[in-house]
């Protein structure tokens, strides 16, 4: 299934949280949530905000931004831009 945001939203496939800590599984309920993530789809924007974020970009956005979603079995966020911190450029 294909998905194109509307308006200012974007849609970022989480990182995958870290799962072993100096050799300690950490479990499911312990994990942090993860805070950066890879943009999928991006919106065409609003008259007053052009769209900053393209897909491909990695960006780190709140600890409770946006809405989990799961499309075709993997999970993503939905959120607007403004909820994205920032761009990560390596």
């Amino acid at each position: 299934m294909k998905i194109k945001p509307l308006s200012d939203r974007v849609l970022i496939e989480p990182a995958k949280a870290e799962e072993v800590v100096g050799g300690i599984i950490i479990p499911d309920t312990a994990k942090e949530k993860p805070l950066k993530g890879i943009v999928k789809a991006v919106g065409q924007g609003t008259k007053d905000e052009a769209m900053v974020v393209k897909e491909g970009d990695t960006v780190l956005y709140g600890k409770y931004a946006g809405t989990e979603i799961e499309v075709d079995g993997q999970k993503l966020l939905m959120m607007r831009q403004s909820d994205v911190l920032a761009i990560v450029e390596e």
